[in-house]
């Protein structure tokens, strides 16, 4: 459905994406994932057709984006990330209009609108004015938007971004419910929903593309080394040279000070659980320990270590 190639966007000479490829099959649900800046949006742009690549090229169902642009982009329902509502307008003359933008004639335009409410549960409040919605509602909104004229794909970029727990889980059952029908690459940063709903991760930092795999795949790449959380007081400066001795121990980062405490994050060979030793050299250097967790990598641990490597 969605195959990249070589993708890049300079700007002033800068590349905001370097020469990215890769493909989206039909019905997946893919999760676009990077830190602010990685590229991610730039990426949503050049893929809806937007703006134009400095090189490479983007083919949606087969068609490029840029020199079949209006072959393309019939294949797309694109929500943005801040949903670019009329308030002034009711939700029912909203859909009906951006129908009859995106080319439906006669009776298609009631049928799509009225199955895009029903699909997105917004049918009880097709009556009212945009500008009286919950963020839920209009974020529904504009899902129905990019779905009413049954584009095969769907791009969502960061839709559930400003919604509460609640709406969080409603979203999320409603794209499991579209991804039957449609395929869907979400751009978003938050990892649990992609755990919980992606078939595979697609993540950028800094224009490049590092990560193409499953989440299981991602939390699997690390499996290798567990998570000791330790926070402490003392007024030893070497004190992450001094963890860092114990045999087993793979990295010691200081996350954070407050108030005379130290945070650190210790990453340990997998399944070996040290805090035993680490107490016992705490007692020794008088360390005041005020708590020590061992807990397993999961994929936002993943995520966060091929960042920080790919930083280096």
């Amino acid at each position: 459905m969605i195959k990249v190639s070589n993708l890049s966007k300079k700007y002033v000479g800068k590349p905001a994406v370097d020469n990215i490829s890769f493909n989206v099959e039909s019905g997946e649900i893919v999760g676009f994932l990077g830190p602010n800046g990685a590229g991610k949006t730039t990426t949503i742009r050049m893929l809806t057709g937007y703006i134009p690549p400095t090189s490479g090229t983007a083919l949606i169902g087969g068609y490029d984006i840029f020199l079949n642009s209006l072959i393309a982009k019939q294949k797309i329902g694109y929500m943005p990330e801040n949903v670019p509502l009329y308030d002034d307008m009711r939700v029912r003359e909203y859909l009906l209009f951006r129908a009859e933008l995106k080319g439906l004639r006669g009776q298609d335009v009631r049928k799509h609108m009225n199955e895009a409410l029903e699909l997105c549960s917004i049918k009880d409040i097709k009556s009212q004015m945009i500008s009286s919605l919950s963020k839920g509602f209009r974020q529904r909104v504009g899902l129905a938007d990019a779905l009413i004229n049954k584009t095969p794909l769907l791009i969502l970029d960061e839709p559930t971004n400003g919604l509460d727990p609640s709406q969080i889980r409603s979203f999320r059952e409603l794209i499991k419910e579209l991804a039957e029908n449609h395929t869907i690459l979400i751009s978003t940063h938050i990892l649990s929903e992609v755990e919980l709903t992606c078939d595979r991760v697609l993540i950028i930092n800094k224009g490049k593309m590092i990560g193409n795999n499953t989440p299981l795949e991602l939390s699997e790449k690390i499996k290798s080394s567990t998570t000791i959380s330790l926070e402490l007081k003392s007024q030893d400066h070497d004190i992450r040279d001094t963890i860092s001795s114990i045999s087993g121990i793979k990295k010691v980062t200081l996350e954070k000070e407050e108030d005379d405490w130290k945070f650190f994050r210790i990453r340990v060979d997998y399944g070996n659980d040290l805090r035993e030793e680490i107490m016992n050299l705490g007692n020794k250097r008088n360390w005041l320990i005020r708590e020590i967790h061992y807990q397993r990598s999961n994929l936002e641990d993943a995520y966060i270590e091929m960042i920080q490597n790919k930083d280096k």
